[in-house]
Order: structure tokens, then sequence, then C-alpha cells
């Protein structure tokens, strides 16, 4: 099997400039969303230091898409909350979550154009329709909430408070540190009670879905 097509480089420059190597032409913001519309994968690198750019240049194209009159994809009650979750407990599962939503999306894509374009002709903006996202996005919360219960290992049935393995790792050296021991039982008892709040709060979101 063919080997994937390598990453189109670009390298941005003090003045602001895009440079394509693989063109070895500038390009402006509109010209990459175009290579990301047609599928073209890219990295951007600051010509300077060497620095991986790219995620700040999405969100510049990002930003100018949401500029652009009828172009909103973004609810302004959807960024407030992106902002809240920075610093958040929840912070690192938000992208993830967001991963698994966009991917879902994406891959039903064209079983949603079809369904709500047999539905609703050249409107498929109906109630029936915004019906079918809420239960995608109840699913999304479901599954992801399943598979944080999956990764935490503190539900495991038979499992003791300390982990099952407090036990054995006494039997193997009996000389180890009281302190240490009770310490790392401090440890773990703070681990379970953040994982305890995070399924919490993923309980409450999927819902307030």
């Amino acid at each position: 099997m063919a080997a994937d097509k390598e990453p189109t480089v670009i390298k941005k420059y003090a003045n602001r400039r895009l440079y394509h190597t693989g063109t070895s032409s500038y390009v402006t913001l509109e010209d990459l969303a175009l290579l990301v519309r047609n599928g073209e994968e890219f990295l951007v690198y600051d010509a300077k230091s060497g620095e991986d750019i790219t995620r700040s240049v999405l969100a510049q194209i990002i930003f100018e898409e949401e500029s652009k009159t009828g172009q909103n994809l973004l609810p302004i009650a959807f960024l407030r909350q992106l902002i809240r979750f920075y610093g958040d407990s929840m912070q690192v599962l938000v992208p993830r979550y967001l991963e698994m939503s966009i991917d879902n999306l994406t891959r039903e894509q064209h079983t949603y154009r079809d369904h709500l374009s047999k539905a609703f002709g050249a409107t498929p903006f109906g109630s029936k329709a915004v019906e079918a996202m809420e239960a995608q996005t109840r699913a999304n919360l479901k599954m992801f909430g399943d598979a944080m219960r999956m990764f935490t290992p503190f539900g495991i049935p038979g499992a003791a408070a300390d982990g099952g393995t407090a036990g054995q790792d006494k039997a193997a050296d009996p000389a180890r540190p009281a302190a240490k021991a009770a310490a790392g039982e401090d440890e773990l008892n703070s681990l379970k009670r953040e994982m305890a709040a995070m399924r919490d709060k993923l309980d409450r979101l999927s819902t307030k879905s």
C-alpha cells in the first residue's frame, strides 16, 4: 500500500505572508481555507523560529469565515461555554469530545444530506432536522460518558479501595515506609474524587442536552 502523502509545508514570515513550499508561491488565508475544503493536509511553521503554528493559523481561518455574513457556524452560547472550559478540570476532556462529535458528523453527513433532502427538499431545516441533530448530540454525550467510565479503573467490581494493588505492594516490599503508603493512598483518593466530579459533569451535560 502506498504511503500517505506528506502534509504540505506552509511558512509564515514576519510580514505575515504565507509561503506555500509546494507551489513556491505566496498564499492567503482564503487559499488555505480552500486547501482544507479540498482535503489537502498542510502544516504551518514560523519561518524564523520553526515553531508549528498550524493551530493558530486554522483559528485565524475560522475567525475570517465567521466574520462573513451568513457564514456563522459557532453559536455565541457555544463560544462562551468554550471559554469557560479553559482552566477548568474538564478542559482535558473537551478536545477529545469535540473530535468525536465532529468525526461522527463527518462520517454521517452524506446520510444526513440524503435524508433531509428527501424529507424537506430544498429547505432541510425543519423541526425534524433539528431533532435529528439533538439526538446525535445526546448520543455523543452518552458515548463519551461511557468511554470515561470504561477508562477509569475505580469502578471495577471487587477492587479494593486502594485500587487493588496496595496489598500486593506491601507484601512485595514490607519495608516501605508507612508515610509513603499513606501519601499514595491520599493521592489515589484525590484522583477518585476528580474522576467522580468529571462523571457528574458529563451526566449533567447529557441531561441538559
